[in-house]
């Protein structure tokens, strides 16, 4: 019996919903969403919404109205939800939401982007930098962990459409390519790229200015990464890149 696991970032819950979210999940049926993005509050939507459609759901929104949040959503429920990160910097954002079911672990997570500015490109660093004892943590609980979400970061040169356009700019500077790759060296599994090895324009993002998304000029900027006990058990791994339900695309992988 397989499971589906999906991350998608919103750009807010109700423009998602306006581009129809909720047909698309009744669609898909997929067992466990991890969403981020959300720009709401569970008060500000209705029921429904809320849920999508029925599911279980645990939100962790931003203090800051219309802005940041995430939630993990799940057909069933699961066995504990865990909110936040551990440490304090950014604790009011919104950032994290774990899900915890008999045998795995879902983490619908949202890192900071940097694009807007050299002061916000230091936030991202330093929250990236507190983030990966975190990780490290994770992986010593030698469980099926699934960390999934908008990390803004592209890894690699084949991971956006024009690379040598970009090295200076947040998203695909070095030092955050670097971070990564420590992800990836200290035990994670970037699970998408593992299962379309050497695939070009995988993207899942696309800027909303020079008709990025029709020209396919986009980034990978939402992962999911996996613990070994997590990736031996994934089946597929696909971005849905014509869902059309925000400027990102939802990411799909399918696990046993």
């Amino acid at each position: 019996m397989t499971t589906t696991l999906v991350t998608l970032n919103l750009n807010g819950i109700r423009s998602a919903e306006r581009r129809g979210l909720l047909k698309w999940l009744d669609k898909r049926k997929p067992d466990v969403v991890c969403v981020q993005e959300l720009r709401a509050t569970p008060q500000d939507v209705e029921d429904e919404l809320r849920s999508l459609g029925g599911r279980q759901s645990c939100w962790f929104p931003a203090v800051k109205k219309g802005y940041a949040g995430t939630a993990v959503i799940s057909k069933k429920p699961p066995t504990r939800y865990v909110i936040g990160l551990g440490f304090d910097y950014l604790g009011n954002e919104g950032r994290a939401v774990r899900a915890d079911f008999d045998d795995y672990s879902v983490i619908s997570l949202y890192v900071p982007s940097g694009s807007s500015g050299p002061e916000r490109l230091k936030v991202k660093l330093a929250f990236m930098e507190m983030l990966l004892p975190w990780t490290k943590e994770l992986l010593r609980e030698k469980r099926a962990i699934a960390l999934c979400g908008d990390i803004n970061i592209a890894p690699t040169a084949l991971d956006l459409a024009r690379p040598k356009q970009n090295v200076k700019n947040s998203g695909f500077l070095p030092e955050e390519r670097e971070w990564f790759a420590k992800l990836l060296a200290s035990g994670w599994t970037d699970t998408v790229r593992a299962h379309n090895a050497g695939v070009e324009a995988l993207y899942s993002w696309w800027s909303q200015r020079g008709a990025a998304r029709e020209k396919d000029i986009g980034w990978r900027l939402d992962h999911v990464l996996t613990t070994p006990q997590f990736h031996e058990r994934t089946q597929r791994a696909w971005i849905e890149k014509d869902a059309d339900l925000s400027d990102h695309a939802p990411v799909c992988v399918e696990f046993e």
